[in-house]
């Protein structure tokens, strides 16, 4: 009878053992780009909501940021919009990191004017010659007789990278670019600036700015899907070695393959990789 009690008890201890940690707060950090801060954000609300006790936290500040903070292992997921850099790889390694990349979506960097301008078309060799200062004036591309004030992003930036590598094949910028930290500074610059050309992912596109066509094709979910869109790239979620399966970040890296995550994607203005 003691033997039955004493087991009984042991049983009971057990079951309260695993509840007790199964109650335990846990953590998610996320750290990068500004491209993929919404649907991060977006996936994050939808975390709280179905795991109380889950403390996630999402932090917005460039893809270069996102790298370090997941080299130095400040965060479980770095969300960024351009690949990993080979230096940055290397320092990873050397820190005992491996960094593993998960595609969540699909983004176009979309050149973007004032709704005023009457230029709907740019080559990437113009948008290139604006962007080192050969062209400085709207009328020189078929527009008004207004200077062009030209926007873009900070070096940090993975949407930089993107267009520094696709438009300007890694060539220098001239002096008098200005340089703004994220998507919606370049998107309010653009919408209140006349004369101003920048970039931004698709997901900021709005009536407040106009897309222009670059090598006569205009960004569109089908034009980035398929590749034909010249300024178009993966969207990535990086973490230190594949995530153990059923963990809380293999959860959140994993979640743009369901349903709910597809349609979040959707519903911030990106490509889903899959088409269910």
């Amino acid at each position: 009878m003691k033997r039955i009690i004493v087991c009984g008890l042991i049983m009971l201890g057990l079951v309260l053992a695993s509840e007790l940690i199964a109650g335990q707060k846990q953590t998610l950090q996320i750290e990068g780009s500004t491209t993929v801060g919404p649907i991060a954000d977006a996936f994050a609300e939808v975390f709280k909501n179905k795991y109380p006790n889950l403390d996630i936290t999402v932090k917005k500040t460039g893809s270069g940021d996102g790298a370090a903070a997941l080299v130095d292992k400040r965060c479980d997921v770095a969300i960024m919009s351009r690949f990993m850099k080979e230096k940055e790889f290397k320092r990873a390694v050397e820190n005992g990191v491996f960094p593993v990349a998960h595609v969540v979506a699909m983004d176009g960097v979309c050149v973007v004017v004032h709704p005023s301008n009457p230029v709907t078309q740019l080559s990437t060799s113009q948008i290139r010659d604006i962007y080192k200062g050969k062209i400085t004036n709207w009328k020189e591309v078929g527009g008004a007789n207004l200077r062009i004030v030209v926007i873009t992003r900070d070096t940090s930036s993975g949407t930089y990278e993107t267009f520094h590598k696709l438009v300007m094949n890694k060539e220098e910028m001239g002096s008098s670019v200005e340089y703004v930290n994220s998507n919606p500074q370049a998107h309010v610059r653009v919408k209140t600036t006349a004369g101003a050309i920048g970039y931004v992912g698709i997901g900021f596109l709005d009536s407040n700015v106009k897309a222009l066509k670059v090598d006569g094709v205009a960004p569109s979910r089908q034009t980035i899907a398929t590749g034909q869109y010249p300024v178009a790239r993966p969207l990535f979620m990086f973490t230190n070695g594949y995530p153990k399966l059923g963990s809380m970040t293999y959860k959140f890296c994993t979640f743009y393959l369901t349903e709910t995550g597809q349609e979040i994607i959707e519903a911030k203005g990106f490509i889903p990789t899959t088409n269910y």
